[in-house]
């Protein structure tokens, strides 16, 4: 496990692209205040949903007169995160995502994490039922992204756990096929990234990488997601990521900066220190401005907040976990 265990969409397709556009999202660049603030377009080209977990915690936190932790929440509330796409309503979800972005001026930052034989049985089991399933889902995302700006950030662990045993051998080759196929199903949308996702600086072995990404059609995405939903510190994460690119071609890459502040968790069980784990605090905000040419954006593609799984007290996998939102908040410097 490594800390992908993210949760989907709560809410019916429709209702987001609905939601989301009544929210008047649009710029903030300096012409005053806008029911969803955006992050400066030049810094940060990224969408903040006005719909989010955080946003919503930060009103509920208010309507209590509980002024303390709305400010706290609000430092989660106010930053661009990935949106993971459902397995229901694909379509409509992207549509929804990307329109509600485009009237914002800004592109959507989306996570597709539906592949079929999903995390192995553990946290996040689940996916597609199977491959022409998600041959079928991929392309109705797609779809739903048209000729909008989106970022993708593509099947966190897929390849990982072809690696690590943990996807038993019987799935490898389709697996290695429908993520080929999903970037270049992807790619057809013209204003799309894509970004392969490659694990995270605690990964035992990553010259063990560059092959099965190559497999899995690195070779025709943008370039490769690093540290999604992990801890590993940003410094780390551009080292982990420049030595995997020099053997992948040179690709770009981004980096998870989520819940990365104050470095991964060293204590307990190591089999579990991605999963809830204390005293961690929010990372860099994201940005394409990082001073680096290999790496294209640090991006919040794990939301903070959400739980990664039913351990440590926490809620099942992607639900919001206040008592976590807060401790995180807090920690940040």
């Amino acid at each position: 496990m490594y800390g992908s265990q993210v949760g989907r969409a709560r809410w019916t397709a429709v209702a987001v692209g609905a939601a989301l556009l009544a929210a008047g999202c649009s710029s903030s660049d300096g012409d005053g205040a806008k029911p969803a603030a955006q992050q400066p377009k030049a810094t940060d080209p990224y969408w903040v949903n006005p719909e989010g977990n955080a946003a919503k915690q930060v009103a509920s936190y208010l309507d209590d007169g509980d002024d303390k932790n709305a400010e706290l929440i609000r430092k989660i509330a106010a930053q661009p995160v990935g949106e993971w796409i459902g397995p229901d309503n694909p379509e409509d979800e992207a549509k929804g995502y990307t329109e509600a972005a485009a009237k914002a001026d800004r592109d959507a930052l989306l996570v597709l994490y539906n592949i079929p034989h999903r995390d192995c049985g553990q946290f996040s089991k689940g996916g597609a039922a199977d491959g022409d399933a998600y041959r079928a889902w991929v392309d109705k995302v797609a779809k739903g992204i048209g000729d909008r700006r989106a970022t993708v950030v593509l099947e966190p662990d897929a390849v990982l756990h072809l690696v690590d045993g943990c996807t038993p051998a019987e799935y490898h080759e389709e697996r290695f096929d429908l993520l080929k196929g999903a970037i270049e199903r992807l790619k057809q949308q013209p204003a799309t990234k894509v970004y392969l996702d490659a694990g995270n600086a605690g990964w035992a072995d990553p010259d063990s990488l560059p092959e099965p990404l190559a497999r899995a059609g690195i070779g025709k995405a943008d370039g490769f997601a690093v540290n999604v939903s992990n801890f590993q510190t940003t410094g780390a994460s551009k080292d982990y990521g420049h030595k995997l690119s020099a053997k992948v071609g040179g690709k770009h890459f981004v980096i998870d900066t989520s819940r990365n502040g104050n470095g991964p968790y060293t204590e307990g069980d190591p089999k579990e220190n991605w999963c809830n784990p204390p005293g961690r605090a929010l990372g860099d905000v994201p940005t394409t401005k990082t001073g680096d040419p290999l790496v294209d954006a640090y991006l919040w593609v794990k939301r903070p907040g959400e739980s990664d799984g039913d351990c440590k007290g926490g809620p099942k996998a992607g639900d919001w976990y206040p008592r976590y939102a807060l401790e995180l908040a807090r920690n940040t410097k």
